[in-house]
């Protein structure tokens, strides 16, 4: 019938077939049952221990674990005004499912445990009355169902039992334990199934109900899943809003980079070697010579450049023989001659060998010593600014501005 129904067999447990009960079972004999499709089993008055072994525990104790619902299936014929319990599932003296039947009182009984105290729900009907029966006990949560002879006859919502069996946990069929409830009578076709609606493998004319409470709960669990999961998504993206909004207000600026130094936005910075004043804007270098302010000298001195400055400056000038001569001018008469400080100096310093004939040499001005015609007097270092250029005359050199720029204040040197 499972077969037929697409049951998944990992998803059943066949009691009688999985204790492997035979004729030669202490306590129980094999007889015809309610039809011959399965074995049956008389239950008789005496001891025995009728209980699983640990493999099936295990494989029932993973089901319990896993699943929120099962159906317990039974047919049987219980000896008229007995009692006696059907199947039990016991750790040590607690029933996580025991279902009992109570000739003296005419009830069902279906003791369990929820939040680790033993509950008892008691059904009133009598089932020892000597006839053949099929039972079927369903739970889906804290929804559970009693079909005897595939009518409903009681539904009701009960505690959520416990299903996490412990590993020492047993099933025992027909008594509760080793000493106590036995059952009297013959039982066929004992199951335990694991799916929504199992009582259908029993009584498959029955109708279904869609979604069952376990659904149910599910449903509202992923409905709380996803509310919790929306909050914290709300919050997140609140979170997110508020840093975009802040990133709104920030200025994102361009930096430049000028010899391995990197610069921000409008800050600015001196290039001694050019004598500029430099600014980073939006990522453009911009740089404008320094501007020097007007230099007026003393009839006695004379602007001149000076080492490491970019400004020239007043020096004493000197005159010697109607000549004027700027501080580090030289001039040559029985001896070499250089300004310095508004004094004539004697320089000591001797002349180097010349590479060219005596009619080729040349005396630069404002120097005692000769060079070769067509000396390069750019190459001995001669300072112009990066707008202008070194020009190499006969006996000297000077700045000329370059190609569209024009001299700042009147020294080519400096151009703009």
């Amino acid at each position: 019938t499972a077969v037929g129904f697409g049951m998944d067999p990992d998803l059943q447990i066949d009691i009688i077939t999985e204790l492997d009960l035979v004729n030669t079972t202490l306590g129980v004999t094999q007889v015809s049952g309610l039809h011959n499709a399965s074995k049956a089993f008389l239950f008789q008055d005496t001891e025995r221990e009728i209980h699983a072994a640990p493999h099936v525990s295990e494989k029932l104790i993973q089901l319990f674990r896993n699943k929120s619902e099962f159906t317990f299936l039974a047919t049987l014929q219980q000896k008229a005004s007995t009692s006696g319990v059907i199947l039990s599932i016991q750790e040590l003296e607690h029933s996580y499912f025991e279902l009992e039947s109570s000739g003296l009182r005419d009830e069902i009984r279906y003791h369990y445990r929820s939040n680790g105290r033993t509950r008892t729900e008691v059904f009133p009907y009598r089932l020892a009355d000597g006839q053949w029966h099929k039972i079927a006990v369903s739970l889906s949560a804290s929804h559970l169902l009693l079909h005897v002879d595939c009518n409903r006859i009681y539904e009701r919502v009960i505690d959520p039992p416990e299903t996490n069996l412990t590993p020492e946990s047993n099933l025992w069929l027909g008594q509760r334990n080793r000493k106590h409830g036995f059952f009297k009578g013959v039982i066929q076709d004992v199951k335990v199934i694991f799916i929504p609606n199992g009582y259908i493998i029993q009584c498959p004319n029955l109708n279904r109900t869609c979604p069952t409470c376990s659904d149910f709960l599910s449903l509202v669990q992923g409905i709380m899943d996803l509310q919790e999961l929306l909050a914290k998504m709300t919050a997140k993206l609140n979170y997110a809003e508020t840093r975009l909004s802040q990133l709104e207000d920030c200025h994102c600026e361009k930096t430049c980079q000028v010899n391995g130094l990197i610069y921000r936005d409008k800050d600015s910075w001196v290039e001694d070697d050019h004598c500029r004043n430099c600014t980073c804007k939006s990522g453009v270098v911009e740089c404008r010579r320094m501007s020097c302010p007007p230099l007026e000298c003393p009839p006695d001195a004379l602007p001149v450049h000076v080492e490491s400055q970019c400004c020239k400056v007043c020096k004493a000038k000197c005159i010697y023989g109607g000549k004027v001569l700027a501080e580090g001018q030289r001039v040559l008469s029985k001896s070499c001659r250089e300004c310095r400080n508004g004094v004539l100096v004697k320089v000591t310093e001797s002349c180097p060998p010349l590479n060219c004939s005596e009619k080729d040499h040349i005396l630069p001005e404002n120097q005692c010593c000769s060079v070769c015609r067509g000396h390069n007097f750019c190459a001995e270092g001669h300072r112009c600014g990066e707008n202008s250029e070194c020009k190499n005359w006969n006996t000297k050199a000077t700045c000329e501005c370059k190609n569209g720029y024009l001299s700042v204040q009147g020294d080519s040197a400096y151009c703009e």
